[in-house]
């Protein structure tokens, strides 16, 4: 039950390619971010779309998968763990940050045709 406490999943689409940074010793970090959606009807009977954007982060191989195959808009499903951390701007402003550190990452939806 350990693995649980910090477990998230989503199914969305990327809102971006993905933002690649290579480090010191062949390490690499990919950002994106995913948007989902809820469909829901309110108290007077009327649709609502909700839109919810998250930052995820992807390390090692699971950031050399999404260098070499995730695109915008692609739909895809992770998993991960939740993360918060916070930084100071240089004027002293405080700012914080929630992500996904995303561990899977499996394509979804239409495959493109290979010319």
């Amino acid at each position: 039950m350990n693995a649980l406490r910090n477990k998230v999943q989503l199914i969305g689409h990327l809102g971006m390619d993905p933002d690649i940074k290579n480090f010191d010793k062949d390490r690499k970090l990919a950002r994106i971010s995913i948007a989902t959606n809820e469909v829901y009807y309110n108290n007077k009977g009327e649709r609502v779309e909700d839109t919810q954007w998250h930052n995820l982060v992807m390390w090692g191989k699971v950031a050399d998968l999404a260098e070499k195959y995730l695109k915008k808009g692609q739909e895809i499903a992770i998993e991960g763990k939740l993360v918060n951390r916070s930084w100071e701007t240089e004027n002293g402003d405080k700012r914080y940050a929630t992500e996904v550190v995303v561990s899977e990452v499996v394509m979804l939806g239409k495959k493109e045709a290979v010319a």
